[in-house]
Parts: structure tokens; sequence; C-alpha cells
């Protein structure tokens, strides 16, 4: 075959190949959980800077974790679920509070 034209059998194997070996990155869950020290107003800015969330969603999460015991933040994969924990903790631990930040696979 001439360089430059196609052989169409060939392209099609190559794209079948490629999409069977695409998969899709598990995803986890971002959880607050609730303490008896970290303020209310606390939670929501947390949920507005690290996560952002609008004022409304922000309360709404922050009530879930009030009420019961725990909030989800969001839905990411592993390494983007895995530095929101960790920065939720580093920013806890900078203004005293105990505020626990888990991720659970979805």
């Amino acid at each position: 075959m001439p360089m430059g034209e196609r052989d169409p059998e060939f392209e099609g194997e190559v794209l079948s190949e490629t999409r069977e070996d695409v998969t899709e990155p598990p995803l986890y869950r971002v959880l607050l959980l609730n303490d008896d020290y970290t303020t209310m107003e606390f939670v929501v800015e947390i949920l507005r800077t690290v996560f952002q969330k609008s004022i409304e969603d922000a309360t709404r999460i922050m009530l879930a974790v009030h009420h019961s015991g725990a909030g989800v933040c969001g839905v990411y994969p592993f390494e983007i679920a895995e530095t929101k924990v960790d920065t939720v903790h580093s920013l806890a631990r900078e203004y005293g509070f105990p505020l626990k930040c888990t991720m659970e696979r979805e």
C-alpha cells in the first residue's frame, strides 16, 4: 500500500482496542464528620473555600453534618479527594478546630 493511503480495517482494530483499555477511575465521597467544638461558621467556610459550594449548599451540608453526624462534600477521583481531606485537616489545625474529614470509595 502506498504511503499516505489508509487501511480502514487496521484503523478500526486500533480504535476498538483503545476503547476497551479506557476505564473510568474509581470515585471517592469526601465527608465531614460532626464534633462538639468546630463552629458551624467554620464548617460553612470550609465548604465554600475547599469545595467551592454556594452559601446555600454549604449551609445545607453543614446542617446535615450537624444533625446526621456526617455530610457529603463532593465526589472526586482519589488524588483530588485525598488532597481535599488533607486541606481540610490543615485548615482545621491552623484555626484550632478538631474537624475530621474522611473519604470512602463510591
